[in-house]
């Protein structure tokens, strides 16, 4: 059954906002409550979607949270996952694992010279500079924003479109701390915060001014 213009985008703000309750969701997409939770009903009988509890809820009653199931995170793309996964099994079969991590390495370091250059258009500011790599990323797929923290700045990938591949071979993801990391070398600092192959519900950086 194919969704409707709602129910894509119900699945767009759990994707990037995580588990919401009926009420916020319908004050977000100014809907009715009703019409929020038989949207909701049926992205459940699709097995896009379903009910969790609120753990940080300690009085009152029990507030539900509606959450996306495994379906319904693949319903964003994820770029050529199953050619990606194979051609890693093929090349770790036949070079061996240190050649598959110096291909990696090598990807990275052409990935952080084209951002490095698109970076240095924005000028000194940092938070202009982490503004474009946000934009990069979300161009790539990663669904990318940044919150502004008292200490820094908080770039947030909502989505993962090589999470096939990372999974098979999670130097992708050391690859890309690196990366981040040598782009504000010297002037802040770059952390994992949140990393979607530890169980959070995405990958997370903090960066700290220097």
């Amino acid at each position: 059954m194919e969704l409707s213009k709602s129910q894509h985008t119900i699945m767009f703000r759990l994707k990037t906002r995580g588990p919401q309750s009926v009420k916020i969701l319908s004050k977000q997409l100014d809907m009715t409550t009703m019409g929020a939770r038989q949207h909701l009903n049926d992205l459940e009988q699709q097995g896009y979607v379903s009910q969790t509890r609120d753990e940080k809820q300690t009085r009152g009653r029990p507030v539900h949270l509606w959450k996306l199931t495994e379906k319904g995170h693949s319903q964003f793309p994820d770029s050529h996952s199953q050619i990606a996964v194979e051609l890693i099994d093929v090349i770790r079969s036949t070079l061996g694992e240190e050649d598959l991590e110096r291909i990696i390495d090598s990807r990275g370091e052409l990935q952080r010279s084209q951002y490095q250059q698109e970076l240095d258009q924005q000028g000194e500011d940092i938070q202009d500079r982490i503004a474009r790599l946000a934009e990069i990323r979300s161009e790539e797929g990663y669904m990318a924003e940044v919150r502004l923290l008292p200490d820094g700045w908080l770039l947030i990938e909502n989505h993962c479109p090589i999470c096939s591949a990372a999974k098979q071979c999670q130097n992708f993801c050391k690859s890309e701390l690196w990366i981040f990391q040598q782009l504000f070398q010297g002037t802040a600092d770059v952390s994992r915060t949140d990393y979607l192959l530890d169980g959070a519900r995405r990958c997370a950086y903090k960066i700290r001014r220097l």
